[in-house]
């Protein structure tokens, strides 16, 4: 265990300001860290019913002084809805939250999502505060400043960037984390090593058991290095303009692939695994890349145990009209995240829907 090591610390730096993400055991209680980036008052802690009984105490022993009140949402995607979100907001207006105020985002990728979101819209825009607490929010929603929430039509079709003021990944709370939350999680790593690090990826290979049986080194190394990878991506390209669209390696897939599932079959992470691993046989199909690259990373998502084929029933024609509606298209046709190689992701625009139907047939009939 790590509890007296100190904290990783990457920048995030931006234009106009830099923030800093922690990674570290015991972020929850080092309050004189992370209440130092608090400016105002008042504080809403947004987390679900899930975490807060396990965390919520000891943040609230870091707001002491303070005017703070906690909103929880219902574990899950579902619960990532504009209806919460207007009940988040008539909290910060019960509190009397001002412009100084901030919110503290206390959970997974689906809080982290609602209460950024939250932040961006209340009075044009207070600060926010990541302290994710699964695997994959760490590594991924975090970071970044995207914010979002989910329509019938779609996953994350409404949303805004508002960057944190800073984000605290205390891996303590992964300790509680379901063996296939976990997992999941696992899954965006890889994405950042298929996307543009050939020797990360071969470090995963070599260290898939021990990342999947939770070795705290190899997992704060995993951590460190897709949270660096991330935030240089971030700092050159913030509103995903050109580069940052490639950290979407798998996510047309399997935004369709969970909106399909009613956000009950597949978890994210689940649905990108599995959605990079269709990016990559249609690359294939377009003569983009080698067949073995596609094996490689078959092989990888298997050893660390996460699901490589689409759930049973899943419907060609649905996925492909739910890949239309994909916030990367423009024109009216589709732009993908395809790749060459590992490490060598590009975006693809005009990708014949004939050759997506093809593959999403394909996997629907099971391939192995």
């Amino acid at each position: 265990m790590m509890s007296n090591a100190t904290p990783q610390t990457i920048d995030v730096s931006l234009d106009e300001r830099s923030y800093p993400v922690w990674i570290g055991r015991g972020l929850l209680d080092d309050s004189a860290r992370w209440r130092a980036t608090l400016r105002g008052r008042h504080a809403l802690v947004i987390s679900n019913r899930t975490v807060a009984p396990l965390y919520l105490e000891r943040v609230a022993r870091g707001l002491d002084g303070l005017r703070w009140s906690s909103f929880l949402l219902d574990d899950g995607e579902a619960h990532k809805s504009f209806a919460n979100v207007g009940l988040a907001l008539d909290a910060l207006a019960t509190l009397g939250a001002t412009r100084d105020a901030c919110v503290i985002a206390l959970g997974g990728g689906v809080v982290g999502d609602l209460a950024g979101f939250t932040a961006a819209c209340w009075m044009r825009g207070i600060d926010l505060i990541q302290m994710p607490t699964t695997l994959l929010a760490m590594v991924d929603s975090s970071v970044g400043g995207k914010t979002g929430v989910n329509l019938s039509a779609g996953k994350n079709l409404v949303g805004a960037f508002h960057q944190p003021r800073a984000v605290a990944a205390d891996i303590g709370t992964l300790d509680s984390l379901p063996d296939r939350e976990y997992r999941a999680g696992i899954a965006e790593i890889v994405k950042g090593a298929a996307i543009g690090d050939t020797t990360f990826f071969a470090w995963l290979e070599q260290h898939a058991k021990a990342l999947a049986t939770r070795d705290e080194t190899a997992l704060v190394h995993a951590i460190a290095t897709k949270v660096r990878y991330k935030a240089g991506v971030v700092a050159r390209d913030e509103t995903e303009q050109g580069e940052r669209a490639l950290l979407n390696l798998g996510h047309t897939f399997g935004h369709a692939l969970e909106t399909a599932g009613r956000y009950t079959a597949l978890l994210h992470g689940e649905g990108v695994a599995v959605g990079m691993l269709l990016a990559a046989r249609l690359s294939e199909r377009l003569g983009m890349s080698d067949p073995a690259d596609t094996l490689r990373l078959e092989q990888l998502l298997k050893e660390v145990g996460l699901p490589t084929t689409v759930p049973p029933g899943t419907d060609p024609e649905q996925l492909l009209a739910l890949m239309r509606l994909d916030k990367k298209n423009t024109a009216g046709t589709l732009r993908l995240i395809l790749w060459r190689s590992i490490g060598r992701a590009e975006i693809v625009s005009g990708v014949n829907e004939a050759d997506v139907l093809a593959i999403l047939r394909e996997a629907a009939k099971g391939r192995d």
